[in-house]
């Protein structure tokens, strides 16, 4: 790719940084709420990015081969939001003066869907470099199979000392350096400051030597000791865009641009202050500041009607042009109509070729499979029809059903591979899912025991809030798997997940129910999180109840049930075996397996009734907190404690689930609801 030149003129640039220090300022303090310093530090190298080096489109924000920006230190939206302004994305002043309100297009930290121009979701700090792993990682796979004249570009990324100093972002950085992911250029804001004060309360690390560890290239930018406070390198866009140009060159590696920044610059009273990261200015710190930067002091939100204009046409103009370069390139490349083309538009539609549902394997009655083991089957057979799938876990690729038959890994030397080793890293392995998703163009999944959920439960909420179109596939789903004991039996996480909005959670009942919520998870448009079995569990039913969240899978003899019973996972099967006992008792019980309550509860009253009668009592069936139970039940068999080390056959039976006691209990409840 050829270097791009400054759009406008540097006196240009000039104005239209200073109009951003003035919003930074203007719209915390009209909100009374909001962190001005670090986007005040940082308007020139968001200037860079936006105006020297990015190709973007703001009238298409969603054109396919454009540089990805990531605010990963997302308290700095004002930052973002200022310059999606400038740049023609749709803002306008009006939207920057309704910063962190009801409604608003500039909420208080950027939201991917809800604001054009924003990449991913970025609030917990961290997580935006976490996330702009898995789009590099898109990225470079598209690249490979499709050929760079239609993918060619880099994720640029705003990262700062909170970032670094979260966990996530280890895993993130060191899986990365694993990868050699060289389109990947990371700006890390050293500016020493976080709310509690100087960073030296808290942290001493050396984050050059750090990520030079992990094997990225690495390059500081002025001097560590901020001795430049009168006239800091973070305002030197020659020097700046020199050192992103230089990162950009690196392919085998990606790299860290560290710029030492003061926080608040100009300000009289709070550069290099703690009180400007959180705080909005006194409005006599205001004035002081726009008069040093040449900005009416006597006026909020101030327009510089001719800078603006110059800024934005000569940004919109030349993305129109790349973009146009690129859609030719596109029909050359891959003309319409022919197979390749048909794989890209399957990628970034994250639809399936057709033999999709066809592929999906089914099992007999009877039969035994782990529905981890069914979910593989599942991938397996469908993998080439879903040209977009990248599969992965966390060292767990067996163990999980997430290993692709004959694939090759995903890395710097064969980046069309389908298989990613994510290590030990859960938190990074979620986070990356959802960059991937969000770029477009694959269909991630991801796969780890489901104890472990807890480690990558902030990506998975995030997933939600995204809207990402990411695969958590979670094994190893109760008391079941056995001898490890109560650290690795999960017990309340089915409510935990059960309780983030968005997130659609299947835990399916058999191996054909497998297969069924396979095929929704694909043809889902947000995230969901797959809750399957370490153990065998009996092939009980032909795996309808996934699509409409529930269904009876054994009738009751008559027309109406004197009880149902509602089970989930292996406790379908067990559920089965327990109406057949009270059948012979002389009790008519149906079954129902509920795979999936969100989906159950997105359907019509008319099914809900027929599924779950009125006036017939319920007893479900989970092994697992029966919190939430009460929605769906009139009571629960479920385990209200944790695990213990024993075999899984063993564990389940002593802790309640069994057939004596489901038997047992559904009387019991029978005999109350006379």
């Amino acid at each position: 790719m050829t270097p791009h030149s400054p759009l406008v003129a540097t006196e240009v640039e000039d104005r239209a940084i200073a109009l951003v220090r003035g919003y930074a300022m203007d719209a915390p303090r009209a909100a009374n709420n909001g962190h001005p310093g670090t986007a005040m530090a940082l308007a020139p190298l968001a200037d860079v990015l936006f105006n020297r080096i990015m190709r973007h489109d703001p009238t298409d924000p969603h054109w396919p081969d454009r540089d990805r920006f990531v605010l990963s230190a997302g308290h700095a939206s004002i930052l973002l939001y200022s310059y999606l302004y400038l740049a023609g994305y749709g803002l306008t002043i009006e939207d920057l003066q309704a910063f962190r309100q009801w409604g608003s297009r500039t909420p208080g930290h950027p939201e991917v869907h809800h604001t054009a121009g924003v990449e991913v979701t970025t609030g917990p700090l961290g997580a935006g470099l976490a996330n702009s792993v898995g789009l590099a990682i898109a990225e470079r796979y598209l690249r490979a199979r499709f050929g760079s004249p239609v993918m060619d570009h880099h994720t640029f990324v705003i990262a700062g000392d909170g970032c670094l100093q979260e966990g996530v972002s280890h895993e993130a950085a060191s899986l990365a350096g694993r990868q050699g992911l060289g389109r990947l250029v990371v700006v890390y804001d050293d500016n020493h400051i976080t709310i509690d004060g100087d960073t030296a309360l808290s942290s001493n690390d050396d984050a050059q030597a750090r990520f030079q560890a992990y094997g990225w290239h690495v390059e500081r930018v002025g001097p560590a000791d901020g001795s430049d406070r009168a006239a800091p390198v973070a305002n030197d866009l020659d020097a700046l865009e020199a050192a992103i140009r230089r990162a950009m060159a690196v392919e085998d590696r990606p790299s860290l641009v560290i710029v030492r920044s003061h926080i608040g610059w100009p300000s009289p009273t709070f550069t290099d202050n703690h009180k400007a990261h959180g705080d909005p200015f006194p409005p006599d710190e205001i004035a002081a500041t726009k008069a040093l930067l040449g900005l009416p002091v006597d006026q909020a939100f101030f327009v510089d009607d001719d800078a603006v204009t110059a800024y934005r046409a000569g940004i919109v103009d030349r993305g129109a042009a790349d973009h146009a370069a690129w859609a030719a390139r596109l029909e050359a490349h891959l003309p319409a109509g022919g197979d390749a083309r048909r794989e890209w538009d399957a990628c970034w539609s994250q639809t399936p070729l057709d033999g999709f549902a066809a592929a999906l394997p089914t099992w007999p009655a009877g039969e035994k499979v782990a529905t981890r083991v069914a979910v593989g089957k599942a991938i397996n057979a469908t993998l080439g029809t879903l040209p977009g799938l990248l599969s992965g876990a966390a060292d767990l690729t067996g163990n999980t059903g997430t290993k692709l038959d004959g694939a090759v890994e995903q890395s710097a030397a064969t980046p069309a591979g389908r298989q990613i080793h994510f290590g030990i890293r859960e938190h990074a392995m979620g986070s990356a899912l959802n960059g991937m998703a969000l770029h477009g163009g694959v269909l991630p999944v991801g796969g780890t025991f489901f104890v472990f959920s807890d480690y990558q439960r902030p990506a998975i909420r995030l997933a939600a809030l995204s809207r990402a179109h990411s695969i958590f596939v979670l094994t190893h789903d109760s008391v079941g798997l056995g001898q490890d004991g109560p650290t690795h039996q999960p017990i309340e996480h089915l409510a935990a997940l059960r309780a983030i909005p968005g997130l659609q959670v299947i835990r399916p009942a058999d191996a054909n129910e497998t297969a069924a919520a396979w095929k929704v998870a694909v043809e889902h448009d947000g995230p969901t999180a797959l809750v399957l079995s370490r153990q065998d569990i009996t092939v009980v039913t032909d795996g309808s109840a996934v699509a409409v969240g529930a269904a009876v899978v054994r009738p009751a003899p008559g027309a109406t049930p004197a009880i149902v019973l509602i089970g989930t996972g292996s406790e379908v099967a067990l559920c089965v075996e327990a109406a057949a006992r009270l059948e012979a008792d002389g009790v008519a019980a149906s079954v129902v397996s509920m795979p999936s309550w969100d989906r159950f509860a997105a359907t019509d009253a008319a099914h809900r009734t027929a599924v779950l009668p009125t006036g017939v009592p319920r007893l479900a069936v989970e092994a697992a907190s029966p919190f939430g139970w009460e929605r769906w039940a009139d009571d629960i068999v479920g385990i209200d404690r944790f695990g213990a080390s024993a075999p899984g056959a063993i564990a389940l039976a002593n802790l309640g689930i069994n057939v004596d006691n489901v038997v047992a209990r559904a009387k019991a409840l029978l005999e109350r609801t006379k």
